[in-house]
């Protein structure tokens, strides 16, 4: 194991995007700080607080950087203050927060984005939704305040404000009662929003009106003081970090890991690709729509998204479905997460009809209009299987619509769901040859046996193959 030391000294201007609530505006708010802070010339570097993928990929589309996931349930607390620092290199870092400021796990908070804040001593930016409020939002903002003094809320944005009335009398009362900044006042649109589906935003690789959202995101940002968000960044205090084991200690050079990314699977940290990388190994990345064969590599990892959606164009590509299936035969390393474990089944089952996916594993899904699992996990790894060590505790999340409802014959499951709920009976992990499939996304940061686990298998199976 190597271990290094961050223990920078600089100031990583930063802020935080925290909300009343799920659904006050976060986003909103974050990309029209970030639109506002690119186009007066600086390098901003977004992260989102919480499991998200689609929030994130917005995050990195203004950005015109990869976002970056900070959870302190998947990942311990310094590896995330460690991630922050390794990445939060540009000019300024915009964070956004999930849910309620102060919404966790329990009565305490935990894993809250208040948790983060303070972890990360991060100024706060707080979005009220003004909806039906005057009045009100001061002795709802003063509530926030006064709720945990070592949150540091410098400053709120007002959002949904129907007229200048509204706004005058909000105004006016935080003004005269409460002790923080206004830096933003955004009206209601009754004409343009930004796109949404099932899991919240409609991801942007799915979006056809791409330049519809900038121009939303582009109006709001008017209504944002970027100057003061600026200064208030500028007063975060230093950060340091303690000893972490690298993934630079592992070795993976000479291994090509294909990645399935493409607008049907788009749900990957970011971290994760980037820790493959610093082993030495080389990403591959392959088109499930337009790739006809899969290039020579030594593993597959096939991430979520949404194939339901697009199951009509997947199966026109019949010709890569079946060769993953016969080198899933011969053995070739291949770990799907969610959509890539539906991909990887007999069956999908969607309003539009049946369909027949790769058959790897003998399992019927079908979607559903509501959620079907969602939230944090934890799966104990119980049986044998070539990516894990038995006994390993593995924390991630789950959140998918669709379930099992048919089976040919139950494949071997290496994963007990001690939180969560898994593929069927609280078990999940399913296996086939040097082939897992599950509905748990991992954090590399936070289980590093992961990537010791892909670059592990895929370099025997090079190994073998080139023998």
């Amino acid at each position: 194991m190597i271990l290094y030391s961050i223990n920078y000294c600089q100031m990583y201007p930063r802020v935080f995007i925290a909300g009343v609530r799920g659904g006050a505006g976060k986003t909103t708010v974050a990309l029209s700080v970030i639109d506002l802070l690119t186009k007066k010339g600086l390098n901003v570097v977004a992260f989102k607080k919480g499991p998200d993928y689609i929030d994130s990929g917005w995050l990195s589309l203004f950005s015109k950087n990869p976002c970056y996931n900070l959870d302190t349930f998947m990942i311990p607390r310094q590896k995330v203050i460690q991630s922050f620092l390794e990445r939060a290199r540009g000019d300024i870092a915009v964070i956004e927060g999930n849910r309620g400021l102060y919404d966790g796990l329990d009565a305490e908070g935990s894993v809250s984005s208040a948790e983060l804040a303070k972890l990360l001593g991060c100024p706060v930016i707080l979005v009220v939704d003004c909806t039906k409020m005057t009045r009100s939002v001061a002795a709802l903002i003063n509530g926030f305040t006064d709720f945990d003094r070592e949150v540091n809320i410098k400053a709120v944005v007002l959002n949904q404000i129907a007229n200048s009335r509204h706004e005058k009398i909000i105004t006016e009362s935080i003004k005269r009662y409460c002790k923080v900044e206004i830096v933003g006042s955004i009206p209601r649109f009754k004409d343009i929003k930004m796109p949404e589906r099932h899991m919240g935003l409609l991801p942007y690789q799915e979006h056809e009106e791409t330049e519809q959202a900038r121009h939303f995101i582009e109006k709001a940002s008017k209504y944002i003081d970027g100057e003061k968000i600026i200064k208030i960044a500028k007063e975060a205090n230093s950060l340091y970090a303690s000893n972490i084991e690298s993934s630079s200690c592992l070795d993976g050079k000479g291994l090509k890991i294909g990645v399935i990314r493409d607008r049907v699977f788009q749900f990957y940290y970011e971290e994760n690709l980037e820790e493959i990388k610093k082993t030495g190994a080389s990403v591959v990345f392959i088109d499930s729509l337009q790739d006809k064969t899969l290039p020579d590599i030594d593993a597959l990892y096939i991430g979520g998204g949404f194939p339901e959606t697009n199951v009509k164009y997947l199966i026109k590509n019949s010709s890569l479905m079946n060769q993953i299936k016969q080198k899933a035969e011969e053995g070739l390393p291949i770990y799907a997460e969610c959509g890539g474990l539906m991909y990887l089944c007999k069956t999908l089952i969607t309003q539009e009809g049946s369909f027949p996916m790769i058959g790897i594993f003998p399992l019927t899904l079908c979607m559903y209009k509501k959620p079907q699992a969602h939230g944090y996990v934890v799966a104990r790894v119980d049986e044998s299987n070539p990516f894990y060590e038995k006994g390993l505790e593995i924390r991630g999340h789950e959140f998918h619509y669709s379930k099992v409802i048919e089976y040919d014959k139950l494949p071997c499951f290496c994963f007990k769901m001690d939180r969560g709920e898994g593929i069927i009976d609280s078990r999940d992990g399913a296996l086939y040859k040097n082939t897992l499939g599950t509905y748990v996304h991992v954090h590399a940061l936070g289980c590093m046996e992961w990537l010791k686990g892909i670059l592990r298998v895929a370099k025997i199976y090079k190994e073998n193959k080139n023998a």
